[in-house]
């Protein structure tokens, strides 16, 4: 046989050999890629929900459904040190390699099958966390299942990534996985925090969890760990310097507690999903916060009053740094795991801002508008202020400060409660917007229900020019929910109203606002003493302040003034103690004018007392004062005259101040002298036109229950125009009596349908029909 024979039959079988290697290859890669498609990746890892602060502190943090602390670590909390110790560590190759070390795999086999011993060097990282997303026995099958899993786990991710995998899924020992878990229960930091001595300690510990326990052993752990530094230090991995530092740490680490700072808002947050929720909270101003409002309540459960919680908003990052969701999370006394923060209640008085704001802003209003605080009777409802006094003529700036609850219903249906209710659903408050068809002019009163949360971010918009901005919880919030919910002009009429101090709901004993920043703010009591609100804001920060009992319980004490505001003030001196920050400009669309004293209104030639009132040109009312009219009287002006019935002469004309039937009907009550006009000439036949007499009880269309044994009389009561002496009343179209303007008769009625008329001595008369039921009680 030659000798080219012979190279040529040779080529030919390097070239089968290879072909066939070939071959081999393609059909082992065709065969991983069905084995792939037939077993999908195991990767679904649930990770432990962690809450950090504003700073990446974790602040709380909970177990996963199998009861382990496996914090996910993120790609930046892998720092350089700690990426090149695991490395060195754990697989010198493993950038290099595809997922499996062929050559750690032949040494491992050698040294099994002819040393008789077992070995781990065949595991690189990828394999490890094949291994830990699917635990097995220890055999020859797991190995081979790790090595397609590690190929699995290279195709679809990038070594970052499988770096990542293997850090968060390492076991530390107990219920500890991940090295986010182990830097914090046993370092308090995060991992990119750890030294080069803690990265090496925590990293010998997934060999023996069970011999090695931070706590229990941490001179067996030392000395491991400096033995692994001294074979960095061989191989040149660290600098000298780096080593002997190390060498040189004690380890005094133990097992920690995981924190549970701000526990209500933690929880809620961890509804809504997430591994990591980086809140914006400022934990020392929320433990600041959290330790005021702990004290504040120790001493007001001497009142019956056993819980608080509180909001805090950056009015200029509208991130809400605070949040205190009772006095003591751990309290069960009133449920301290309530979150009052998030529970809808009855805001007391607390939206009467909003609604002052929204009527300057429709030109219905302004500052200076004067308005009738008397009784008055909504559908069988009679209104009463919280102090259960009326005042008669009223500013509107007078009205909010008072709080008073009569103007604000009348304001309420001026402007329209359902325009109010969509100006509040567009901003987030989720009960009124569910309840929007049940709700009616109580809405004003409290009559509605919001949280403490939506509350306080509606006030954080009267700091941002009327402009809302959804608050924000998390910092991945960056688009805010934006809203215009007034105009800057009536957003700084209401700033100044609300941060006068001489109010009548300034807290009682209050001595501690002379280093005090200047807010504005808002009191709030719901009906039966339940719940007391106090919310205030400056340029920096708006605080919502609730007190009361999460059982429900009123309490005699309880009010917005006297038990909230005092906690807002403690806050406010806390976070912004004797703050220089400059208060609210008047915006250009915002002017000064002067009006009449006794309306509001633009004054008139009779108009004799002036003052300044702020307006919005082009939108604020620009009707003149007609608060007088002339009157012919004769000349001993005992009777007064009409254009019908005046005499050609002998008599005389005399200005009166109007007075409304109803203030007319207060200054009797309260026996406050006013001009009267006189009665008319009792000889003119003519009928005026004009307002009739108004019959404010019985009230029209309403039922009466009466106690058939002993039956009480119904009060009969009507206002009248400020030109009547006398009124007639009849009953079911038969008269029944006469009496002076102003005086209440009694009757007893028949049961059914009954008519009751009123009419004045000018011939004006009122209609309105009840029905009576008597029963047996």
């Amino acid at each position: 046989m030659s000798k080219r024979f012979k190279m040529h039959i040779t080529r030919r079988s390097v070239l089968r050999f290879f072909k066939k290697l070939g071959i081999a290859l393609l059909g082992l890669i065709a065969l991983f890629f069905i084995l792939h498609l037939i077993f999908p990746l195991p990767d679904k890892v649930e990770y432990s929900t962690i809450i950090t602060d504003n700073k990446g502190e974790v602040v709380n943090a909970y177990l996963t459904k199998d009861q382990k602390w496996r914090m996910k670590t993120e790609l930046e909390e892998i720092s350089p040190i700690l990426q090149k110790t695991i490395i060195a560590k754990e697989d010198k190759h493993f950038y290099s390699h595809p997922g499996v070390n062929p050559f750690a795999v032949v040494r491992a086999l050698f040294n099994n099958v002819f040393k008789m011993r077992r070995t781990s060097g065949a595991s690189t990282i990828t394999m490890q966390v094949a291994k830990a997303l699917q635990p097995g026995k220890r055999n020859i099958w797991s190995k081979i299942r790790e090595m397609f899993r590690a190929f699995q786990l290279e195709l679809k991710y990038s070594k970052k990534e499988i770096l990542q995998l293997y850090l968060n899924l390492v076991p530390y020992g107990g219920n500890i996985e991940g090295v986010k878990s182990a830097s914090l229960l046993y370092f308090n930091k995060n991992p990119d925090h750890l030294s080069l001595a803690e990265i090496t300690a925590l990293s010998i510990i997934p060999n023996k969890p069970g011999a090695l326990v931070i706590g229990r052993n941490n001179d067996l752990i030392i000395k491991e760990r400096n033995k692994w530094l001294q074979r960095f230090a061989n191989e040149k991995i660290f600098t000298q310097k780096e080593i002997e530092d190390a060498l040189a740490e004690p380890l005094d680490a133990t097992r920690r507690s995981v924190p549970h700072y701000i526990p209500h808002l933690a929880y809620k947050l961890k509804k809504q999903g997430g591994n990591i929720i980086k809140t914006n909270i400022d934990l020392n101003t929320q433990l600041k916060t959290e330790k005021l409002v702990e004290d504040y309540i120790r001493i007001q459960k001497l009142k019956n009053i056993k819980n608080a919680a509180v909001v805090i908003i950056d009015n200029k990052t509208h991130k809400i740094i605070t949040y205190v969701g009772s006095a003591n999370f751990y309290d069960t006394t009133d449920g301290g795991q309530v979150n009052g923060a998030d529970a809808v209640r009855q805001p007391g008085s607390t939206l009467k801002p909003l609604l002052y704001a929204m009527c300057f802003d429709e030109g219905l209003l302004t500052p200076k508008t004067i308005m009738i605080d008397v009784m008055v009777n909504y559908n069988g409802y009679a209104l009463e202020n919280y102090d259960k006094k009326f005042n008669g003529y009223v500013t509107v700036e007078s009205a909010l400060e008072h709080s008073l609850n009569i103007p604000a219903v009348k304001s309420l249906q001026m402007l329209g409660h359902e325009q109010m209710i969509q100006k509040m659903s567009n901003i987030n408050f989720r009960q009124i917007q569910k309840d929007r068809r049940k709700l009616g002019l109580s809405l004003i009163l409290g009559g509605c229900g919001t949280t403490l949360d939506e509350l306080t971010g509606l006030f954080s918009s009267f700091a941002n020019d009327g402009n809302y901005f959804a608050p924000s919880f998390i910092q991945s919030d960056t688009i805010f929910n934006t809203s215009k919910v007034i105009s800057p002009a009536s957003n700084y009429m209401i700033n100044e109203i609300l941060s006068k101090i001489n109010r009548p709901d300034f807290p009682l004993n209050w001595t501690a606002t002379e280093r005090m920043p200047k807010i504005a703010w808002k009191t709030g009591t719901s009906y039966g003493r339940k719940d007391a609100w106090s919310i205030g804001y400056n340029k920096n920060y708006t605080v919502g302040v609730w007190t009361g009992n999460f059982s429900g319980v009123g309490a005699a004490d309880l009010s917005g003034a006297n038990i909230a505001t005092p906690l807002l003030f403690k806050i406010f001196n806390t976070i912004d103690y004797d703050s220089d920050e400059e208060w609210f400009t008047q915006p250009k669309d915002c002017d000064i004018r002067q009006v009449c004293s006794e309306t509001g209104l633009i004054p008139s030639e009779h108009c004799t007392s002036l003052v300044t009132d702020y307006f919005i040109p082009l939108i604020s009312s620009t009707k003149v004062c007609n608060n007088w009219q002339e009157i012919m009287l004769s000349a001993n002006e005992k009777i007064s005259f009409c254009k019908s019935c005046a005499p050609q002469t002998g008599y005389k004309k005399k200005w009166f101040k109007i007075v409304e039937p109803e203030m007319q009907a207060w200054y009797e009550d309260n026996r406050i002298t006013y001009q009267k006009i006189p009665p008319h000439n009792p000889d003119c036949e003519v009928i005026f036109k004009g307002a009739a007499p108004t019959i404010s009880f019985p009230v029209n269309g309403t039922e009466y229950i009466i106690n058939l044994k002993n039956p009480e009389p119904l009060q009969l009561i009507c206002k009248t125009a400020n030109d009547v002496t006398k009124v007639y009343w009849y009953i079911n179209n038969k008269f029944y009596k006469s009496c002076n303007a102003g005086e209440s008769q009694f009757f007893v009625p028949s049961e059914g349908i009954v008519k009751i008329s009123c009419t004045d001595d000018k011939g004006r008369n009122r209609d309105i029909k009840i029905t009576v039921k008597y029963v047996k009680l």
